[in-house]
């Protein structure tokens, strides 16, 4: 105690009673809300106030922007991905050149979607699908080495 009060350069003689400390801290804590109004004012959602055409034609340009941005990169980690299918089909075409053109495919197809609540399921969808189709690679690459290392020995 007397270590933390020499930091603070606080004479000794200015706490004489455990009341004083107490109340001191009690205040430094508390520093919440002082009445019921404030608290629901602090948690409570609060109606949006009406936007004239500009701000909400402003507002939903850079909703679109940042949704175009996340649809950018879903589709360069796409892209990446794919670099790691070099097998070919029953075709003969490379299973990365079919995924590379079915995915520019259902992009052109969800192009002008202007549906919130659909870009992001579509953008979701589309991330889980990434990550499971790499998940399943790379749990196939490991059974693979497996098999070969329980094979060679």
């Amino acid at each position: 105690m007397t270590t933390s009060l020499r930091k603070w350069r606080i004479p000794l003689r200015l706490i004489k009673s455990y009341d004083i400390v107490f109340s001191c801290s009690r205040r430094l804590l508390h520093e919440g809300p002082d009445t019921i109004e404030e608290l629901l004012d602090r948690h409570i959602v609060k109606k949006e106030k009406h936007l004239d055409d500009e701000e909400e034609e402003l507002l939903n340009r850079r909703r679109l922007t940042s949704t175009r941005r996340e649809a950018l990169g879903l589709y360069r980690d796409i892209i990446r991905a794919t670099r790691f299918f070099m097998w070919p089909d029953s075709r003969g075409v490379l299973w990365r050149d079919v995924l590379r053109e079915n995915a520019r495919k259902e992009f052109e197809e969800a192009r002008f979607e202007t549906d919130p609540e659909i870009i992001t399921r579509l953008l979701i969808g589309g991330h889980d699908a990434v990550q499971s189709a790499i998940d399943k690679l790379a749990e196939k690459q490991r059974q693979q080495i497996q098999k070969e290392r329980g094979g060679g020995d």
